[in-house]
């Protein structure tokens, strides 16, 4: 019985931690960039898209193609930085709890951002 309270005091604990993970997220912001800072992306916590920034420089028909590379690399390196906070985030919010696996344990959970 007391291996069952305790159990229920990790998980509130776990459910309050990873609120917080969430409220931190939602407010931190990431930036990629490529081609030298020619082209930055700037994702939330949660990968959404919050900003695009390209230098006037390449605003030339001719480098269409370039650029949409650009964009894209960017927004992989963004996209990296916010992936690297969230595992960071969750190694946190999982810090003390008897997680089986550790985070591994946690690759077929669907978390909610």
């Amino acid at each position: 019985m007391k291996n069952l309270a305790n159990m229920m005091k990790q998980a509130q604990q776990m459910q309050s931690r990873m609120a917080e993970m969430q409220a931190k997220l939602e407010a931190a912001t990431m930036q990629g960039q490529a081609g030298g800072g020619m082209v930055k992306i700037t994702l939330s916590g949660k990968g959404d898209l919050k900003a695009v920034s390209i230098d006037p420089s390449l605003m030339v028909a001719d480098d269409r193609e370039v650029l949409e590379d650009l964009l894209l690399a960017a927004h992989a390196d963004a996209k990296q930085k916010v992936e690297a906070m969230m595992a960071e985030e969750m190694q946190k919010a999982t810090a003390g709890m008897n997680i089986p696996g550790g985070l591994g344990g946690l690759g077929g959970l669907k978390l909610p951002f």
